[in-house]
């Protein structure tokens, strides 16, 4: 049947993706680099790409193609959906070992880095704890009520011997967790060192309160 359709210029194609992300009926692939419709009964025609596109490589036209086919689209995207919420999550930890009290004192670990000091606790209880404060930072953990180390003395040989760039201190809402902030803040004000430090505080529910 001879219907109106997406065509991609290949030549115009800058590769942004954008109207791979404005098709709602996932019609368009990123092949080689470039745009590409993938299947003719996937696009419905609309045109919903076209203002996403920055280069002008995509036009409406009118050609021989087959029928647009709903429920195939419909059965597209929720394959789609199954593969994403099978997909594993990647995890932004690059250091290694994260106990503080295995931790190196000195170490390019922390070298001009973001510093994440979190409560052993913290980690389990919120659901995004490796997006929103393990990514791009070096991690040490730790539970004063457990662990044999003096933490306050600890953090002060590394803020001391180390050009930190910031400082993230999770803890939880629980009485135990405040020992590691203060650690934190007492092993800061020895050092003699000028460094931003944050204080998260997440409730026993994973909800992030400050």
């Amino acid at each position: 049947m001879k219907r109106k359709i997406v065509q991609i210029s290949r030549e115009k194609c800058i590769g942004c993706e954008k109207c791979v992300h404005a098709c709602h009926e996932m019609a368009i692939e990123m092949i080689g680099g470039k745009a590409m419709l993938i299947k003719d009964d996937y696009c419905d025609g609309l045109g919903d790409c076209l203002p996403a596109c920055p280069a002008d490589a995509i036009q409406i036209i009118e050609r021989e193609a087959a029928e647009y086919d709903h429920n195939a689209v419909m059965q597209r995207i929720e394959a789609a959906k199954e593969k994403t919420e099978h997909t594993p999550v990647p995890s932004h930890l690059y250091n290694w070992p994260v106990q503080l009290q295995l931790a190196p004192v000195q170490s390019v670990i922390y070298a001009h880095k973001k510093l994440l000091i979190a409560a052993d606790c913290s980690a389990f209880t919120y659901g995004d704890f490796h997006q929103k404060f393990i990514k791009d930072h070096t991690v040490l953990i730790g539970c004063p009520k457990l662990d044999p180390v003096r933490y306050a003395e600890k953090l002060q040989a590394i803020f001391t011997l180390n050009p930190i760039e910031s400082i993230d201190v999770v803890i939880m809402e629980v009485p135990c967790c405040s020992g590691l902030k203060n650690a934190v803040i007492t092993a800061l004000n020895n050092s003699h060192k000028s460094i931003p430090m944050n204080i998260h505080i997440i409730s026993t529910k994973g909800e992030l309160l400050s």
